[in-house]
């Protein structure tokens, strides 16, 4: 019985590279990356971004643990298709539902995540009778049954929605780090945990693309809707050179070893790690295409500064530390790239957007070219 099952589980020699139905599922985390950046746009005070904060990270949490779920299985497995679509249709879901998921659409909001989240677990138990790995299975589903008892107390207690819904992020977050210990099932042990670096790599590489792709498409979207003044044609070159820099950051260098370093890492440490870093650098890049849409819009006005440079800083924060992970060491000029970016966000702040967007890009780009150049170690 172990070995049918053995078949159902990814192994060494099968193929690293995404999955049509894994691209698929990407898909739908398009549309609510969208949603997020949505409601950030709406609310740009600091209220708005500590909401916008916790959307993100659960509808980022829903792509890590599908994304574990299919580092796991075989690419071929019934059950990977199963999870990918489910994944998919929840996400959408839960995208419909971001921009009143604290409000009137917090029903389908958690519904949605709740029920591929269990729904997961109880097709792993079953798949995997009679295998060891089903433990895992287990500990994972009675961890997620924990949070569930949260989001479900969210749901129905509004006053205290917002602090429920963290702690049961917190709950989720802090399970694969420790091994989801369990009582009577105990804690994972390593050989269970073990991520396939190369595909872990480039979906992140993949998922990273996405949230540029989404960058761009609100610069474009904006910029079509704009009535194409030299200022706001300068606004919208400014957004696609940001863009490019931010991903010609994230690949070099210490993003083209990021596979290596999970496979070499004690398990979960880096993958772990890397979901948390990700999740930071994703949300910059969504923030960054806030900034887009403003500053598209009023280029010659002066407004929020920080969300155009909250943005890049999130981006290097996320950016400095992956590579701190990977290489045990620190870019400096990433690190100096932040307190200047927290300097422009002062000394502009009372300056046209396009004026902070143009030096916020120049920070950028002497970053970059500094990397490039390894002036300084870079990694």
């Amino acid at each position: 019985m172990a070995g049918s099952r053995e078949r159902l589980l990814r192994h060494r020699e099968d193929p690293v590279s995404a999955s049509f139905l894994e691209l698929f599922f990407d898909l739908a985390f398009v549309f609510t990356l969208n949603q997020v950046g949505a409601v950030l746009l709406a609310d740009l005070s600091i209220h708005g971004a500590l909401r916008t904060a916790l959307l993100l990270a659960t509808v980022w949490f829903l792509w890590v643990t599908t994304t574990w779920s299919a580092d796991w299985y075989a690419p071929d497995a019934p059950v990977v298709r199963v999870v990918l679509i489910g994944a998919a249709l929840a996400g959408l879901l839960m995208g419909v539902a971001v921009p009143a998921a604290l409000d009137g659409r917090a029903a389908l909001f958690v519904g949605a995540y709740l029920v591929v989240n269990a729904g997961r677990g109880l097709l792993g138990l079953v798949v995997l009778r009679g295998h060891p790995l089903r433990r895992r299975i287990g500990r994972i589903l009675c961890w997620f049954a924990a949070s569930g008892v949260l989001w479900l107390a969210g749901l129905f207690l509004p006053a205290a929605r917002v602090p429920l819904w963290a702690f049961a992020l917190l709950v989720e977050y802090v399970g694969p780090g420790v091994g989801w210990p369990t009582p009577w099932l105990g804690r994972s042990r390593p050989q269970e945990l073990r991520l396939r670096g190369a595909h872990f790599a480039e979906r992140f590489r993949q998922v990273f693309i996405i949230s540029l792709g989404e960058l761009i498409f609100s610069a474009g979207l904006a910029y079509a809707e704009s009535e194409t003044s030299p200022a706001q044609t300068g606004a919208f070159l400014l957004i696609f050179a940001t863009a490019v820099l931010l991903g010609l950051l994230y690949v070099t260098p210490g993003g083209r070893q990021l596979a290596s370093a999970i496979e070499r890492a004690r398990p979960t440490r880096l993958g772990t790690a890397s979901n948390l870093l990700h999740l930071v650098m994703i949300a910059g890049v969504v923030s960054t295409a806030v900034a887009a849409e403003v500053v598209i819009a009023h280029p010659g006005e002066p407004g929020v500064v920080a969300v155009v440079v909250a943005g890049p800083a999130l981006f290097l924060a996320g950016r400095l530390l992956l590579s701190a992970a990977i290489n045990r060491r620190l870019s400096l000029p990433r690190l100096l790239g932040l307190p200047v970016l927290v300097a422009v966000g002062l000394v502009v702040a009372d300056l046209p957007l396009l004026v902070a967007t143009a030096v916020t890009t120049a920070v950028l780009v002497a970053v970059a070219v500094l990397d490039r150049a390894r002036v300084f170690a870079p990694g």
